[in-house]
């Protein structure tokens, strides 16, 4: 198992920097927590760590080897997979054909054995879309899109997977499904990087948990004793530090 390092990292759009000499560690197995506002620099780091976009300067590296500045494909083939914000599934292709596309990128277990027990695998943590795996992606409501986005990089086999907000415009059921499924990756030993906007549910979850405030690291620690920070309790869980609130 490989464990992800961002060291002193920076990036940014154009001339714009977004990214403040970011420094952050996702131990093997553990699920590590971004917690920040909108526009915060949360999807900024995540694509980054992924090669979706260079780095200005720093370091990210998986275990010991450097990943920083290397292009998403010979990333994501390394092990390292984003889920992106907004799904980014296939809509004109059926809900298997998103799967098999996820398994591309893995550097290993590409016969047709292996693929077949990985897809059973993604079946299996999301019921709903045993039924329509033949039907088309656009067909999917937001909730199963969702739960087929996290499948597909789950084909991948990644060593390190990044969730951009999983939740985001899902009913209260469905991210109680997905955060389930999440926390049933952990138990399997899976490292996580999670970025999500209900902070509240992503420190109940996470191991560790990073504060990311106009893109620098401005708290960072157990994710329980940051979810009980008068400052975080009250900018992102909707509750003040004297009522001590659910």
């Amino acid at each position: 198992m490989s464990g992800l390092t961002v060291s002193r990292l920076s990036a940014g759009y154009g001339s714009i920097r977004v990214l403040h000499e970011i420094s952050l560690a996702v131990r093997p197995g553990e699920i590590v927590t971004i917690v920040g506002g909108n526009g915060a620099g949360k999807t900024t780091l995540l694509k980054t760590v992924a090669g979706v976009l260079r780095p200005w300067q720093g370091r990210i590296a998986l275990g010991d080897d450097e990943i920083g500045g290397r292009p998403s494909y010979w990333v994501a083939r390394r092990g390292v997979v984003l889920v992106p914000e907004g799904r980014g599934v296939f809509g004109d292709q059926t809900v298997r054909d998103n799967l098999l596309l996820g398994a591309l990128s893995r550097r290993e277990g590409r016969e047709p054995a292996a693929v077949a027990q990985d897809v059973e695998r993604c079946l299996a943590l999301f019921p709903a879309l045993r039924d329509r795996l033949d039907g088309l992606a656009g067909g999917l409501s937001g909730g199963q899109q969702q739960m087929l986005a996290l499948a597909r990089g789950l084909m991948a086999r990644p060593r390190v997977l990044l969730l951009d907000e999983p939740s985001l415009g899902l009913s209260p059921i469905l991210v109680r499904q997905i955060f389930d499924a999440i926390g049933t990756l952990r138990t399997e030993g899976l490292t996580i990087l999670l970025v999500e906007q209900m902070a509240g549910q992503a420190l109940a979850l996470a191991d560790r948990a990073y504060v990311l405030e106009g893109g620098r690291i401005t708290l960072e620690g157990p994710a329980s004793a940051v979810r009980e920070n008068p400052a975080i309790m009250q900018a992102y869980l909707g509750r003040g530090a004297s009522n001590g609130g659910a």
